[in-house]
């Protein structure tokens, strides 16, 4: 099982940023995914989830609205955009396998939102 994030960046309070999640090892298109994220000094906060049909997508209340998780079935891959980014946003973003965002996770891919 490997999960491959890219993405990573340093925008500005109010830009974007478009996360992947290139997955391999396992039948991607039967699971479940998650994004979590780690800020410094802070333990794992779960982002989104998104079933493996792509038929629900759940979010935390603190990215609701501005964040949305999406998949690519064909390509094993899973995708995060982000809009409206703010300071509080930085962090370590994991994809994780499962939609619980307690399965196998990927090494991160960092996102810093500074002026």
């Amino acid at each position: 099982v490997q999960l491959v994030e890219s993405g990573r960046g340093l925008v500005q309070p109010g830009g974007s940023l478009r996360l992947s999640c290139a997955t391999s090892g396992f039948i991607f298109s039967s699971c479940g995914m998650s994004w979590v994220r780690q800020a410094p000094w802070k333990g794992l906060e779960w982002v989104s989830s998104i079933y493996s049909d792509d038929s629900n997508t759940y979010y935390a209340d603190s990215v609701k609205d501005r964040f949305t998780i999406s998949r690519d079935n064909a390509k094993n891959t899973l995708y995060l955009q982000m809009n409206s980014l703010k300071p509080e946003d930085t962090a370590l973003y994991y994809c994780a396998r499962g939609s619980d965002g307690l399965g196998t996770k990927g090494q991160g891919t960092q996102v810093t939102v500074s002026s």
